[in-house]
């Protein structure tokens, strides 16, 4: 049984841990917030140069992003190197490895953490550091570049990407989303269309453009859910050091009547002793 002294000094550590989980959660909202605001969406603007796909000559064109028959496919795993996340890290990987067997796809990962999980898995990888606000676009471009010059060189065909969205401050969810071959369906050409550049050119260049922002939406998307993750992760740490504390302070209490009590007895046996 612990003495009262200890009792004490473990309710004291607890309730400074409580209040310490309490502040890093109000700056993950804080953070979450802010960063919800930053993030938008640009389906509008890529969803209008894909029509233009009518109007170039994609029907019976042959190019590498097109089509990715006869090529390793490749699985893009968004995770996080941040602490404090629950077990986001591993319902992203869970799902990207599962990906990734169905035709021993290449892992590529961003953040260091998610590799411990490929490595049980054996199959090969490729590891990028994990995204930070202040160098998103960089880390969206390093990634763009990778991934079309292995396309581009016919190193990958299919190419899917798994990573985690946030549905709000305290709900996440991970997303699966096929990027390569470009087109799933066939579409008509059009005869009377004068293009100044090449249909393989326009093509590389749309796609670059359209990588580069895709990524860097995707990147902002996990971010913002690894900072819904955390702030989950505190407030069920938050009720656990709150009932612990209950428990301490229930144990605290009913040693200390107890304590009260045996000095109460012994104070009347010896007042009768003396009697």
């Amino acid at each position: 049984m612990k003495l009262l002294s200890a009792i004490k000094k473990d309710m004291e550590f607890n309730q400074n841990l409580y209040n310490l989980v309490e502040v890093l959660k109000e700056i993950a909202i804080a953070q979450y917030r802010i960063l919800e605001k930053k993030i938008k969406g640009y389906e509008g603007i890529f969803g209008g140069l894909n029509e233009i796909y009518n109007l170039m000559h994609l029907g019976h064109f042959t190019h590498p992003l097109l089509s990715g028959e006869g090529k390793q496919a490749a699985v893009v795993a968004v995770t996080s190197d941040a602490g404090l996340l629950g077990g986001l890290n591993m319902s992203v990987m869970s799902i990207a490895v599962k990906e990734a067997l169905k035709s021993r796809a290449k892992l590529v990962i961003i953040g260091e953490r998610g590799q411990l999980y490929a490595k049980e898995s054996d199959l090969p990888f490729t590891v990028f550091k994990g995204v930070r606000d202040e160098t998103r676009m960089q880390q969206s471009n390093e990634l763009r570049d990778y991934i079309l010059q292995e396309k581009l060189a016919g190193r990958i065909g299919e190419l899917k990407i798994v990573y985690p969205i946030s549905l709000s401050i305290v709900s996440q969810q991970v997303k699966v989303l096929q990027v390569f071959p470009l087109l799933s369906q066939p579409i008509p050409s059009v005869d009377e269309v004068m293009l100044e550049s090449s249909v393989g050119d326009l093509l590389e260049y749309w796609t670059h453009l359209y990588l580069g922002q895709k990524f860097f939406q995707i990147f902002g998307q996990s971010r913002l859910a690894e900072l819904s993750a955390r702030f989950t992760h505190l407030e069920n740490s938050k009720g656990k050091v709150d009932q612990l504390n209950k428990e301490l302070k229930l144990q605290y209490f009913r040693q200390r009547h107890e304590l009260i009590d045996r000095n109460m007895r012994e104070l009347f046996a010896t007042r009768l002793a003396f009697k």
